[in-house]
């Protein structure tokens, strides 16, 4: 059914911030309004608890196991996600090309962070542009001008001479890459699972690090001071054991600090959050990984210690905030889910959207 030309009135609960709760919005022409539009014709009503769109703030969209995808299989995963209510992505490293889904108003928006930038042999195959420190800032200015203000490195990734994780850039060819992005007006991003990598990537002035497994104690007060952003992805940390158990035959140092990090994923987490490191949503899907995880991300962040309102912030407000994308304010395009219930009572309720808003269209 086509929602062209028709006023939809969302009533019940909108949650316009954490809390600041409103009892309708309208949505005129794709946009929202809090004005009661006079003599509206066409109309449509859905009721419940209203969210902004919510956001995966790190999947990788064009991306399969092995590398890039066509793009039926690109559609699907965006689909996934729009039927989760997920409708605003951070795509945190993709090797295809999907500036087609711009153009598509039933697809969710997409924030890009170009091609993952890795060491030479120290990531996945046909993931990254696998270079060495000198192409560093080269590349990362290449990227920072293909993307959508972010920039995605490989901050650490198993060294097989080493047999364990370990870092992959020199401090003095992060520092320059870093820069460089910020010269050109994006953010920068790093991949790190391990503890030594995260030092020199922090006082580097990076600006988020993806996973943060290896935060430790001695570093919290450093990314809290300079406010950088951690993306946990728990539903991707999850993965750990069965990693660690495929390659600890060859490679068993690297195994147990798998191990060790998953054991201690939630401490860490926690431990950002108190200290009031920002903390948000992030699945990782694509890869390995489906899409459509958000749900399962927030309920993971709430059993690591977060408050519910804040997890749900961190999918919601808090995480449209710090992208500069608007939530449900006047104006704005009409991105919104409504929910059977009040999501900041029992976060579970995200995994099951009564209805889908992405550009003032019904679309589930």
């Amino acid at each position: 059914m086509s929602d062209e030309g028709a006023v939809l009135h969302v009533k019940g609960r909108v949650l316009v911030g954490p809390d600041d709760v409103r009892d309708e919005l309208w949505v005129i022409g794709g946009r929202i309004s809090y004005d009661r539009p006079a003599g509206a014709r066409d109309l449509r009503t859905v009721e419940g608890w209203a969210l902004p769109g919510l956001v995966d703030a790190h999947c990788h969209v064009g991306l399969g196991p092995h590398g890039p995808v066509d793009a039926d299989v690109t559609e699907k995963q965006a689909l996934t996600d729009r039927e989760a209510g997920t409708l605003l992505l951070r795509d945190a490293g993709s090797p295809s090309d999907t500036r087609w889904i711009d153009d598509r108003e039933d697809l969710p928006k997409i924030i890009r962070a170009g091609r993952h930038i890795a060491r030479t042999r120290r990531y996945i195959r046909n993931f990254a542009y696998e270079i060495e420190p000198d192409d560093l800032v080269g590349y990362v200015a290449q990227e920072a001008r293909r993307g959508d203000g972010w920039v995605k490195l490989v901050g650490d990734w198993i060294d097989r001479d080493l047999g364990d994780l370990s870092a992959c850039w020199p401090r003095e060819a992060v520092e320059a890459a870093i820069a460089q992005a910020h010269r050109l007006g994006a953010r920068v991003t790093a991949h790190c699972f391990a503890e030594d990598s995260l030092r020199d990537l922090v006082e580097s002035g990076i600006d988020c690090i993806e996973h943060a497994t290896g935060l430790t104690d001695d570093l919290i007060p450093l990314f809290a001071e300079r406010a950088v952003a951690v993306v946990p992805t728990l539903v991707n940390i999850a993965t750990f054991p069965q990693l660690a158990a495929g390659g600890e035959a060859r490679y068993p140092r690297w195994s147990a600090h798998m191990h060790r990090l998953y054991e201690r994923r939630y401490d860490t987490v926690r431990s950002a959050y108190d200290a009031g490191i920002p903390v948000y949503v992030g699945t990782d899907a694509g890869g390995s990984l489906a899409h459509g995880l958000v749900a399962g991300e927030v309920a993971e962040l709430v059993t690591a210690g977060i408050p519910p309102v804040e997890a749900v912030s961190a999918t919601a407000w808090g995480a449209r905030r710090w992208l500069g994308r608007p939530g449900l304010d006047e104006g704005a395009p009409a991105d919104l889910v409504v929910y059977e219930s009040d999501p900041r009572a029992d976060v579970r309720v995200l995994a099951a959207p009564r209805r889908v808003v992405l550009n003032g269209r019904i679309v589930g």
